[in-house]
């Protein structure tokens, strides 16, 4: 650490390393109301959202990775309390998002009628990229047959890329989009024509589009006119989680629970969309780290094979047969039998326990050695000193033998923020 070092300057240069800091920390705020404002926006929290405009008032700004403004998302739900707080702290009416849509646009595109006849009133118009403020007409919100999101290929720059991650499928590459890092998950060429390949691409693509959550990893485009087939989401330069236990060990109860609370939030926002989304490979691996401070997490890696979109519930589902994902697998899907959402709540529980204990769940053992041994009945033994009462037993209730007693992930949220305060 630098502090030793701190203590041995002279007293003239402690000022400025302290308002460095100081600004470093006002940064990390910013950042993290930024995602919170634009969270409570989209769950309906007007009091929340109150509270963070009397704290910052130029959070009613706040924009996301598609230019979206928090009343863009509550025009778009129909949140008429969290709108009229917007409006009132000085929301702009007619901001425009990356499909210049305005929120308007987005509220007549939805069909949310009371929301419409609010944002008229306040002079909103209606007006994207097929429409203008001189001829004002109903827009849209983005949809994935719109294809808004298809990139050129010629603006992505893989001059000085680096390969970040392989697959069955292909490659991730941290490359550059119009001068931004991001992330490219590129195909392999040799299956860039292959239907089914091309019909799964185009099923995560359809998927990713749809989420826009702070805990999930941000989907900016995909090339899929052209070959090699690409999709491109925001870059995130803390690594992943896998590899920073990997080099830190156990975790404090503080921040593991911090860490649990950023993968539960993205984990419900999946679960509880109108189609439920299962993960499916909820491992430390494909939870990523915003940057190397590590104060907020976001849940990625939507395989192609692994992101479904639930139709049925006594719909029957194969995990892709993945070595890695093994020691996270709930014991239903190693025994092929019939499940649903609640398997990522198993591999939320493995999760928890690799950060409270610093080594993954059953080490000892290979990983398909150790989902075997769990399919049998058995579960990781305690060891560390930061499992609390209140943490051992949520992480027992999450790895439950029957999926019908793990809680849901908006419960396991209740428990985690009651542990957290």
């Amino acid at each position: 650490m630098s502090s030793s070092s701190d203590a041995s300057e002279s007293s003239g240069a402690k000022p400025c390393a302290a308002t460095a800091d100081k600004d470093k920390q006002k940064e990390k705020a910013r950042v993290s109301r930024t995602s919170l404002i634009l969270w409570h926006a989209h769950h309906n929290d007007a009091v929340a959202v109150r509270k963070l405009l009397e704290e910052d008032r130029a959070l009613v700004h706040a924009r996301d990775y598609d230019n979206r403004t928090p009343l863009h998302v509550a025009s778009l739900h129909g949140w008429i309390d969290v709108a009229k707080c917007l409006i009132e702290y000085g929301a702009d009416v007619n901001a425009q998002d990356r499909w210049k849509n305005t929120p308007l646009a987005d509220a007549e595109g939805a069909k949310k009628h009371i929301m419409i006849e609010l944002l008229k009133s306040y002079g909103g118009l209606s007006y994207g990229q097929n429409g203008s403020h001189f001829e004002p007409k109903p827009v849209a919100p983005p949809l994935p047959n719109k294809c808004d999101w298809e990139i050129e290929p010629a603006e992505l720059d893989f001059s000085g890329s680096v390969t970040i991650g392989k697959g069955s499928f292909g490659e991730i590459l941290k490359a550059h989009w119009r001068g931004t890092p991001v992330a490219v998950k590129r195909i392999l060429p040799s299956l860039s024509g292959d239907r089914l390949v091309i019909q799964d691409f185009r099923h995560e693509v359809n998927l990713l589009v749809k989420l826009r959550h702070p805990n999930i990893v941000q989907f900016l485009g995909a090339v899929t006119e052209k070959k090699p087939l690409m999709l491109i989401t925001e870059y995130l330069r803390g690594g992943d989680l896998h590899q920073y236990l990997k080099e830190k060990g156990s975790l404090s109860p503080t921040t593991a629970v911090s860490f649990a609370l950023d993968i539960a939030r993205g984990m419900a926002y999946l679960h509880n969309e109108p189609n439920v989304i299962i993960h499916r490979d909820l491992k430390p691996r494909n939870v990523l780290l915003v940057n190397s401070s590590a104060d907020h997490l976001k849940v990625g890696d939507f395989g192609l094979s692994k992101l479904i979109k639930v139709q049925n519930s006594h719909d029957v589902y194969k995990m892709t047969g993945e070595t890695g994902s093994y020691r996270y697998m709930a014991p239903e899907v190693f025994k092929h039998r019939r499940y649903d959402k609640k398997v990522d709540v198993f591999s939320f529980a493995m999760i928890l326990y690799e950060m409270l204990e610093g080594d993954p769940p059953l080490s000892n053992y290979e990983p398909y050695d150790a989902a075997k041994f769990v399919a049998e009945g058995h579960r990781p033994m305690f060891h560390g000193k930061g499992h609390t009462p209140e943490l051992k037993e949520l992480i027992e209730q999450c790895w439950s033998a029957d999926m019908n007693q793990r809680p849901s992930f908006l419960e396991i949220l209740k428990k985690l923020e009651k542990v957290h305060s």
